[in-house]
């Protein structure tokens, strides 16, 4: 940090506007958390929420904001395989590999009882 009292005074600024969005954003939580969602939407709510939090205090009280490049590119990754990773269920829901498919169950013929086979 700065000796400069400017300096130190913008962090200040920053700091006090960080904390309020922080607060701000725990007041949405808690709110959100009223409105009783479906499951799936509130996680992802939740998690967008968390991970707008998580940036704001990773960027400026964790300083990343004033960092190299190569900071950038690892927080860069770190999204990619968060989104990766929050979509892989969905590809896991669409799998249908070992399942029986529509075509292969054969309808039951119109004169017969199901437990019997018809000539």
């Amino acid at each position: 940090m700065h000796s400069d009292p400017d300096a130190i005074k913008q962090s200040i600024r920053s700091y006090l506007k960080i904390g309020a969005a922080l607060y701000m954003f725990t007041v949405i939580t808690v709110a959100v958390n009223q409105i009783h969602l479906a499951v799936p939407f509130a996680v992802t709510l939740a998690l967008i929420i968390a991970a707008t939090k998580g940036s704001m205090v990773a960027t400026v009280f964790m300083h990343l904001s004033h960092e190299k490049k190569w900071i950038y590119g690892s927080l860069l990754l770190t999204v990619v395989f968060f989104i990766v990773l929050m979509t892989l269920p969905m590809f896991t829901t669409m799998d249908h590999l070992g399942t029986k498919s529509q075509s292969a169950m054969a309808p039951v013929h119109a004169g017969a009882s199901p437990g019997t086979a018809a000539h």
